[in-house]
């Protein structure tokens, strides 16, 4: 297999995007340098026919959106993923130090693999803000360089680990190091953070993520993986954006792709999937066409969502692990998840709709659902389903290593899920 463009722009969108926040920008950005105008929530929109626009809510939620020439009878086309994955977030304050080492307290987010956080070099990225002049200023910073560390215990002090499995305290194990105290000597990341604001640490506050300073790149002689973090899910909010930016307006479809953050804790936050985030975008994009709350309900009948995040793909070592009839290869293609308890929005008609969006795009399709016997895990599909009313399929994309802190993808089936929500929006 070769190197192909879709995979490169993944790449490089997951090297720009180490929290939601970066993610949001580096979206925004592609989408301004196509012409898109930015919306603003607290303003009012004047939105016309085949204009294309965008939102932010929290600087880590995005609604993208393109008007069709013809709005009389509006429908939506919306592709929908989350910006947001597991990671470890740094607490306001640093702990007193522990033997001579700096170090720095973190909360869990999400379903963490811990161990997979332990000797790697770690960078630290997020949002920080503080009041400058009666308003309140934010700004995004990123470490350049990796300060952050957390040693495992050597086996010479567990040397049971192996047989017995290892055993990480979330408060005790995972906080990292990213010193020493020695008098007069350092930098520390209260005067980083200071030196990056121009203003004193006490001012400031912040929402910071660890990640994995190893690049996103291939893995496999024939260039067939892509190694990264945050693949669950940076892979599918990439592709819902390259799919919409790569269209032009619809024959009354209104095409729309939306990124929600917070979906790894449940997603019911301001601007995760349980918000009003995009009903409200939609109800605003059918004001501003003149349409009345009785056309709004109908045009939500008439539409169509494809919710996208990574699936798994069969593990070679644990095949035991998955339903032996229904297990996802990496690069065979798309998909489609399903579970009879709702855990995934997928039915029978909305199943069949992207299968044929499959057959248009000339994709392959796969099936996922859980074995029996193991519970089974759930994205933004029903969330956004249920509050919309609208016909809704859960896909995703193969991938193992799945919350770990570097995972793995197919980097054919990039492009073949891009392929597929083009026909989506041109349906």
């Amino acid at each position: 297999m070769s190197r192909n463009a879709h995979a490169d722009a993944l790449i490089a969108f997951l090297n720009a995007s180490p929290t939601p926040f970066h993610a949001v920008e580096a979206a925004a950005d592609k989408l301004l340098a196509g012409g898109a105008i930015a919306l603003d929530e607290k303003n009012a929109w004047n939105l016309k026919p085949g204009q294309t626009a965008f939102v932010i809510r929290n600087g880590s939620s995005i609604v993208a959106l393109r008007l069709p020439k013809d709005v009389s009878r509006p429908r939506f086309r919306i592709a929908a993923a989350h910006t947001d994955s597991p990671c470890l977030k740094l607490k306001p304050r640093a702990p007193d130090p522990s033997a001579n080492y700096r170090q720095w307290g973190v909360e869990v987010y999400g379903g963490v693999l811990y161990n997979s956080w332990l000797d790697r070099d770690l960078g630290v990225a997020g949002r920080v803000s503080r009041m400058d002049g009666g308003t309140i200023k934010s700004d995004l910073v990123r470490t350049e360089g990796k300060p952050f560390r957390i040693p495992q215990l050597a086996i010479h002090l567990d040397r049971g680990v192996n047989e017995s499995g290892l055993i990480l305290n979330a408060q005790r194990h995972l906080a990292p190091v990213l010193g020493l105290t020695e008098p007069g000597e350092g930098r520390s990341l209260e005067g980083w953070l200071e030196e990056s604001l121009g203003a004193p640490f006490a001012s400031l506050s912040f929402e910071l993520h660890l990640y994995d300073t190893s690049p996103a790149g291939y893995g496999g002689f024939d260039d067939e993986f892509i190694f990264s973090g945050r693949l669950d899910n940076l892979a599918m909010s990439h592709a819902a954006l390259e799919a919409f930016c790569s269209e032009a307006p619809g024959d009354g479809a209104i095409q729309v792709a939306a990124l929600f953050d917070n979906e790894e804790v449940g997603s019911t936050s301001a601007q995760g999937a349980n918000s009003n985030l995009l009903a409200a975008t939609l109800e605003r994009v059918l004001l501003c066409l003149g349409k009345g709350r009785e056309e709004s309900l109908a045009a939500l009948a008439r539409s169509h969502l494809v919710s996208a995040d990574m699936a798994h793909a069969i593990h070679p070592n644990y095949p035991e692990k998955h339903e032996p009839y229904h297990y996802p290869l990496i690069n065979h293609g798309p998909v489609v998840k399903g579970n009879a308890s709702m855990r995934y929005a997928t039915n029978a008609e909305t199943a069949a709709l992207f299968r044929g969006l499959c057959g248009r795009a000339g994709v392959p399709v796969q099936d996922f659902v859980n074995r029996a016997d193991l519970a089974c895990g759930t994205t933004i599909g029903p969330h956004v389903a249920a509050a919309l009313g609208v016909p809704t399929v859960d896909v995703g994309n193969p991938m193992l290593s799945m919350h770990s802190a570097r995972e793995m993808c197919g980097s054919e089936d990039h492009g073949m899920m891009i392929r597929t929500l083009r026909e989506f929006y041109r349906d």
